[in-house]
């Protein structure tokens, strides 16, 4: 028998990982579990990163992405679903029910439609109240997010070139790893846009017997060095997970100067049970629940002052 874990991205996290934390500890898989604490922020309008409560593109359509991993030949992903508000689900069922990794538009949720999983509205009234204010022409400088615990990245109302997702790693009682990410994506992005959410190796990665990682932040960045994959591969030369991340992050920063929005947050968990994070801007947290830990915290490391 393994010791439990869960950890995810933002503090918001906390409170999906105290919603399915008791049938964690009764047995239920670490599959069953990330799919669903990515459900329960899929529908929390109080998250404006994830799902019902996101942010439309620039013409006030929402899509969302996801994807969910066990290792590298069962793992699944969608993106740019647009009638159905469960992306993390639609992958799930890509990986159990298809040969395939990754379906994307009004074909994903056509294959969600035969899945017998219902339409439902997509954009919540906080987030179209959002959209609606940004058409009037409010405008600023985009700031980079800050966590808030109510789930809010942008309280300032003017994350429109900003972006976060919820990214969530667990092993289970019998040992098993698994992770799942979903996300609304980029505020106000070019139609059609997709990030490093939904892409297995980017978004997130999961080798049995080393670890597996997620990230958070501006996407662009860390698909450009395989963010996820590249904390696991860091995980199998010997580095822990805390060292993994700050590799990730750390060469992020060396690629080229970055924009005062621009960030990027990793997670990462052995299979042994330990974790660690980094992230390049102060800010984030990673939420945390096992036997002994319920909680959210700072970055393990944290790269630059602001």
């Amino acid at each position: 028998m393994a010791d439990p874990i869960i950890i995810s991205t933002w503090s918001f996290g906390k409170r999906s990982h105290d919603a399915v934390w008791p049938a964690l500890i009764d047995g239920a898989s670490s599959l069953d579990t990330v799919e669903k604490v990515c459900r329960i922020a899929e529908d929390d309008p109080a998250i404006d990163s994830v799902g019902y409560g996101g942010r439309p593109d620039r013409e006030g359509r929402m899509t969302l992405d996801g994807c969910i991993m066990l290792q590298p030949r069962q793992c699944g992903a969608v993106a740019c679903v647009r009638r159905h508000r469960h992306p993390v689900s639609i992958a799930r069922q890509v990986m159990e029910r298809t040969d395939h990794v990754m379906l994307v538009g009004p074909l994903a949720d056509d294959f969600a439609d035969a899945c017998d999983m219902p339409a439902e509205p997509m954009l919540s009234p906080e987030a179209k109240a959002a959209f609606d204010a940004r058409a009037r022409g409010a405008a600023g400088p985009p700031p980079a997010p800050m966590d808030n615990p109510s789930g809010a990245l942008f309280p300032d109302e003017e994350p429109w070139r900003n972006h976060d997702t919820i990214g969530t790693l667990c092993i289970d009682q019998r040992g098993t790893l698994a992770g799942a990410c979903s996300t609304s994506g980029m505020a106000w992005k070019v139609p059609g846009r997709v990030g490093d959410s939904p892409i297995i190796g980017h978004g997130l990665y999961v080798r049995p017997g080393v670890g597996a990682a997620t990230g958070t932040g501006t996407g662009e960045l860390v698909m450009g060095e395989c963010g996820a994959f590249l904390a696991v591969e860091r995980m199998a030369l010997g580095d822990t997970p805390t060292e993994a991340c700050v590799a990730v992050v750390q060469r992020i920063v060396d690629a080229g100067p970055l924009e005062p929005h621009e960030t990027v947050a990793m997670i990462a968990l052995a299979a042994d049970g330990t974790w660690g994070s980094a992230s390049i801007r102060p800010g984030y947290r990673t939420s945390i629940k096992s036997l002994t830990q319920d909680d959210a915290r700072t970055a393990h490391r944290v790269l630059l002052d602001s």
